[in-house]
């Protein structure tokens, strides 16, 4: 899939919370990267991500196909703000991020009511008081491919083709257990493929290994299992996805990710159709304010 056009993109990216320091680097494909001012077990903190862009094809709709990041045409306008309230004890945390701009009209547009507004929402028990594995329940975030909804997060602001054909966010029941010192398995238990309203009674099963070799390195390898008919897709079935990335930043002015993937969703009478992807991007920082960005997809 190639865009015929041509994106032209004035961006402000402004973050209201206390200094986030990493120890290692990020994992950007989840949306937990924005620090809370905590006060006791409540922590708060927010974004905001303003944009203009300029369509050369000058759609009469005023949306750039195949885009919900930053999709508006000739508009300076939100593509994300959101609020991120959190809380947290020993064995209990709580958080509840709720959104708005043009990302969440364009991606959330088929979730019904108030749901339409939910970033991320969810609790979650910790069952063993020694033990680091974590229970959550309710919206979250999305660990497939290598970039997210939060522009910061990622070294080129515009997002590849590779998040906008996989799930943003999902929501069901998520369980996180370290295995060992460099890896962490994370089990998904989910509604669907990006859906808050379950559209059928099936259930999926995501999965995702985090491997760590050193702080400057990461690995993800996520799979997703699931039967995707509904009311609006009748003939579709079982859907099967994986993808894995990769995240290197050997010093404080090189950094680089990459992220492959592939998915076979199989329809009624035998049919499959199948999509995959493949990128690579790099970022060289001459300043802390100056750095130059090249990606290929």
């Amino acid at each position: 899939m190639i865009l015929s056009h041509r994106i032209f993109l004035v961006v402000i990216v402004c973050l209201f919370s206390t200094e986030l320091i990493q120890a290692q680097v990020l994992n950007t494909a989840t949306m937990d990267t924005v620090e809370s001012t905590v006060l006791g077990h409540v922590g708060i903190g927010g974004y905001i991500d303003t944009y203009y862009a300029f369509n050369f094809s000058e759609p009469k709709s005023g949306d750039t196909p195949y885009l919900v990041s930053s999709a508006r045409h000739n508009e300076a306008t939100i593509n994300l703000a959101f609020i991120d309230m959190r809380y947290r004890s020993q064995q209990v945390r709580a958080r509840f991020v709720p959104g708005f701009g043009t990302y969440m009209n364009a991606n959330y547009k088929n979730e019904p009511g108030t749901l339409a507004h939910i970033v991320e929402g969810y609790v979650g028990v910790k069952p063993f008081k020694h033990k680091a594995i974590w229970i959550d329940m309710g919206v979250l975030g999305s660990p497939y491919t290598n970039e997210s909804a939060v522009s910061k997060d990622h070294l080129m602001y515009t997002r590849s083709l590779a998040p906008e054909n996989v799930p943003y966010y999902l929501s069901g029941i998520k369980a996180s257990i370290p295995l060992a010192k460099r890896f962490n398995l994370y089990v998904y238990l989910l509604n669907g493929w990006q859906v808050i309203n379950d559209t059928n009674k099936g259930k999926a099963i995501g999965t995702q290994i985090e491997f760590r070799p050193n702080s400057k390195m990461l690995f993800n390898w996520n799979t997703y299992v699931g039967d995707e008919r509904s009311n609006a897709l009748p003939d579709y079935r079982m859907r099967y996805f994986s993808d894995i990335f990769w995240i290197y930043q050997p010093t404080q002015k090189i950094s680089i990710t990459s992220s492959v993937y592939g998915g076979i969703q199989q329809k009624d009478l035998g049919e499959t159709t199948n999509w995959w992807q493949g990128n690579l991007i790099g970022r060289y920082a001459f300043t802390e304010k100056v750095s130059l960005s090249l990606r290929g997809e």
